[in-house]
């Protein structure tokens, strides 16, 4: 067990390093996420191939192309969260998930509104408000990050709904992935009247980082997942994963020195944000 748990902490510090490579990647949100998706769909066809799976869709794998479209859009809001103001201000709006779950999930999982979450979430939503309300040079990442934890719940209920029983992890994160890749792919025409062809050329040290978020901080973290599940509960998963922006902002910190950005208002705010969290964590504690 004190593997597993080993094993689960790290796969929280690489999900928390891929807001730290969101800021190390010069591409603009759309171009980084097209070739994070293509590379990390090629990833995944190896590795199943590897395990001798098929990666050949059917019409019940459908579901999971939509999804991924979702999935791509969200993971384009979380980068342009990053490239509009900082790491700290990207993952700090990510516990806006919490409000908008509270909101969708009933109607999509067609479950009664629980107080609580709305009680717990408003806590939240009330710390990216006061940052909002004092940062007004981060605004524009701010709003880019709420929509980006909007599409984030989105995809959470959706996977929930129709991939919780799934046989195969990675291959509906490659379905979902694909569709994501094939979702920007058909965008690729509107980017290049804008940008031009310009926007997508990579640098080799873009190329570097993007193939380790491809392979280790996508499908690597995947994998370590999976891993974790068999040995540990997803509540503990799940409770454990309330981290990840802790460990984002302490990584930018270090490597960014990004306190020197922060605000006595972004620290406000993230006390209110800690203090929801840890409102719902004992929530959840205490039903289980």
């Amino acid at each position: 067990m004190g593997a597993a748990l080993l094993l689960l902490h790290l796969s929280i510090v690489i999900a928390g390093f891929t807001g730290i490579l969101g800021r190390l990647i010069t591409l603009d949100a759309y171009a980084l996420t097209l070739y994070r998706c293509i590379l990390a769909s090629l990833f995944l066809v190896l590795l199943l191939k590897l395990r001798g799976l098929s990666v050949r869709p059917c019409k019940s794998d459908l579901i999971y192309f939509a999804i991924g479209a979702v999935l791509a859009v969200h993971w384009m809001g979380f980068y342009g969260a990053i490239k509009l103001s900082n790491v700290s201000i990207g993952v700090v709006c990510l516990s806006a998930m919490a409000f908008s779950s509270a909101i969708l999930e009933p109607f999509i999982l067609k479950r009664r509104f629980k107080l609580s979450e709305f009680v717990f979430a408003g806590i939240g939503i009330s710390g990216i408000l006061l940052i909002f309300g004092f940062d007004a040079h981060f605004r524009a990442g701010i709003i880019c990050g709420l929509v980006c934890a909007v599409l984030a719940s989105l995809y959470t209920i959706l996977n929930k709904k129709y991939a919780a029983k799934a046989p195969s992890r990675q291959r509906v994160v490659l379905f979902e992935i694909a569709g994501g890749a094939c979702t920007l792919l058909f965008m690729l025409p509107g980017y290049l009247a804008f940008e031009g062809a310009g926007g997508l050329a990579l640098s080799l040290p873009d190329l570097i980082w993007l193939l380790l978020l491809a392979s280790v901080c996508t499908v690597g973290l995947n994998v370590l997942q999976v891993m974790v599940l068999k040995q540990v509960s997803a509540f503990t998963v799940n409770l454990s994963y309330n981290l990840e922006p802790v460990y984002s902002i302490v990584l930018a910190m270090i490597i960014f020195a990004e306190n020197r950005e922060l605000s006595a208002a972004f620290y406000a705010g993230l006390a209110l944000i800690a203090a929801s969290v840890l409102l719902q964590t004992l929530s959840v504690i205490r039903k289980n």
